[in-house]
């Protein structure tokens, strides 16, 4: 079965016009819908860099009690919570889920385990 949505928690977290700091959250796979609204929305336009906001807008589909979020709200994530979501990003969407086959090194024992961002606990 695809799995298609993936929880993460931020190492820092977002704080909002109330001070109060929302870290876990879920991040959906995205689509080319969300390609195409990345590309037409405006401020992307102006400055491509804008577009990582407007991406993570439409796949997050919530995080901490936010259940809509704007790339307004992400322009006030701190920078070591944006390159976590941006690493966290590819991961689901380049590799189709959060973990990595690995090997033990004394019997050679296969398993996956979940790949581990800086700031992850």
């Amino acid at each position: 079965m695809l799995t298609t949505e993936f929880e993460f928690t931020l190492p820092r977290g977002l704080m909002d016009e109330e001070r109060v700091i929302h870290r876990h959250g879920v991040m959906r796979l995205a689509t080319a819908k969300d390609e195409i609204i990345v590309q037409k929305d405006r401020r992307t336009q102006d400055s491509p860099a804008y577009g990582t906001l407007v991406m993570f807008s439409q796949v997050i589909l919530k995080l901490g009690n936010l259940s809509q979020i704007t790339p307004e709200q992400l322009e006030n994530l701190f920078s070591f919570d944006l390159s976590y979501l941006r690493e966290f990003y590819d991961r689901i969407n380049q590799q189709g889920n959060a973990q990595i086959p690995v090997i033990c090194p004394s019997c050679n024992h296969k398993f996956r385990q979940e790949l581990m961002l800086s700031g992850e606990l």
